[in-house]
């Protein structure tokens, strides 16, 4: 049986505790007059503290640590590649929203950084003026018509609401996300090491922003909150505002997808 070495040891007691201390605050915390789009607010200050405290322990000093170890050309081809990935999803999206422009600018994103790209280790589509359309599924369900419903904290995930969490776990359980040719990788090591740098590079990605966030939030978790509630209403009704129509592609001139010599 292999020895833990007093390094681990000390940090799975540190997380232990940390986890502990996060739900012990949470379980105590009640909010009195919650926000009318956040009425499970207590719960949700519970499951945030849980998760930065498992964040703060683990996650965190790992993406800090990844960043001083690797090279920035390797880390930008690393987010490159997942997120080539994730443009094959948006663009799938875009398609079930009826956006015909976006789905095949998207498209043509995937299919140039996929080929000149190397495998999309280099985003060549970005550097020649398609730069990437953010779409998702729960997105999807917003332009059909269904409301986003509560703010909700999932564990592990952060924030969400009823609308989007379900489209998450519908679309992972489903098989069909960002992550599916990853899940299809049948070697199990590999596969399970390709998430894992997956989260660490994902993490790594939010890295500045969290840093931001400390600076200037009084209250990290309502600053949170309304930022993604404002982020997710701006992804709606921009494509809503913008879907009463087909675009007008003799005015609109395509991205030059030329490589310059």
């Amino acid at each position: 049986m292999k020895k833990e070495t007093p390094s681990a040891s000390g940090r799975r007691i540190g997380l232990a505790a940390a986890v502990g201390a996060a739900l012990l605050v949470g379980g105590c915390a009640t909010v009195e007059s919650p926000s009318p789009r956040d009425p499970w607010e207590s719960y949700n200050r519970g499951m945030f503290a849980f998760n930065e405290a498992v964040d703060g322990a683990l996650l965190k000093p790992v993406a800090y640590a990844y960043r001083d170890l690797t090279p920035q050309p390797v880390r930008s081809c690393v987010g490159n590649i997942f997120g080539n990935f994730g443009d094959v999803w948006s663009a799938l999206n875009s398609a079930l929203q009826g956006r015909g422009h976006d789905f095949f600018n998207t498209l043509g994103r995937v299919l140039f950084n996929s080929t000149m790209g190397l495998g999309g280790c280099i985003d060549v589509a970005t550097m020649n003026g398609a730069y990437k359309i953010r779409n998702d599924f729960g997105t999807t369900l917003g332009v059909w018509g269904l409301d986003s419903g509560p703010y909700v904290v999932l564990p592990f995930v952060g924030s969400s609401t009823v609308r989007d969490g379900a489209a998450w776990v519908g679309t992972i359980a489903g098989g069909v996300s960002p992550l599916t040719p990853v899940m299809s990788v049948d070697n199990v090591p590999v596969r399970n090491s390709i998430l894992g740098l997956y989260i660490v590079d994902t993490r790594e990605g939010l890295l500045d922003a969290d840093e931001v966030v400390n600076r200037t939030a009084l209250d990290r978790y309502s600053f949170i909150r309304d930022a993604f509630l404002q982020q997710r209403d701006a992804m709606v009704n921009e494509r809503v505002a913008g879907g009463d129509a087909l675009p007008d592609y003799s005015d609109d001139s395509l991205p030059d997808y030329s490589v310059e010599d």
